[in-house]
């Protein structure tokens, strides 16, 4: 079983607020084999997202979110959460960096502890300092996530932002005009890539992360998320890193395939 990096600042679970829970499930159940346990109402009917191989990240339904509590842009789409190890502490340092604090550090009696941010480039990305909850359970096999990624206009202040605030150890991996990326960590402990996409995301285009999910037949994954009612966006393309697409599920959220030998 793959295991998820124990880098400072690495991903540590993803999970997504949606407008409709029934089709989400259907969705993802049919892509990916996933299965769905409630946590009940005192904890906003949040679902848990299990995988065959064990728990991958988790949804919640946006209805049962108090308004204080929503976050715009954040609904159908999914989001990424950074290991820390003293929540409150990182928090204090994003705002220092000009972050926003979208949503406070709240405490989960015996899982952890978690903030929401809105970092310098608009991007939203989420902290996690575990209690009896570690984050997922399995990454890279089919069906689970198997990369993280912002993509931003603001490389250089968010390559900055994610090194001084969550403490990442940045390795650039290229630096040419049509193709920057840094990367936390190196070779085979690399855990998430920031982008440069200032080439082709429109001026005032906040940063976005992403979520590629693993498969081992990209074509037929596409095949069947469209059956169920995506609609691809980009792909499939040959890369240095694997066979990779862009869909969008019934919902409206985004997400990503990377196939890889």
């Amino acid at each position: 079983m793959a295991t998820p990096s124990q880098l400072t600042g690495a991903p540590c679970w993803i999970d997504s607020v949606t407008s409709n829970l029934d089709t989400f499930k259907a969705f993802y159940g049919g892509l990916f084999g996933w299965d769905f346990t409630d946590a009940g109402p005192e904890y906003g009917n949040y679902h848990t997202i299990e995988s065959p191989s064990g728990r991958v990240g988790g949804v919640m339904p946006l209805v049962a979110i108090p308004d204080e509590y929503r976050v715009p842009g954040t609904e159908d789409a999914w989001g990424v959460y950074l290991r820390v190890s003293d929540a409150d502490a990182v928090v204090e340092r994003a705002l220092a960096n000009g972050a926003e604090a979208l949503v406070g550090v709240m405490a989960m009696p015996e899982i952890g502890r978690s903030g929401t941010l809105r970092a310098p480039d608009g991007a939203v990305v989420s902290t996690w300092e575990p209690g009896g909850v570690n984050g997922f359970d399995v990454i890279g096999e089919p069906g689970t996530p198997v990369w993280f990624e912002l993509h931003t206009r603001a490389y250089d202040t968010a390559v900055a932002f994610y090194r001084d605030v969550f403490g990442w150890d940045t390795k650039v991996q290229a630096d040419e005009p049509t193709f920057r990326y840094t990367t936390l960590g190196d070779g085979d402990a690399m855990a998430a890539g920031i982008m440069d996409a200032s080439g082709w995301y429109p001026e005032g285009t906040p940063g976005e992360w992403s979520v590629y999910f693993s498969t081992t037949d990209i074509e037929k994954s596409i095949a069947g998320a469209t059956e169920l009612g995506a609609t691809v966006v980009d792909g499939p393309d040959d890369t240095p890193y694997g066979r990779l697409a862009t869909l969008i599920d019934p919902n409206g959220a985004k997400f990503k395939l990377r196939q890889t030998d």
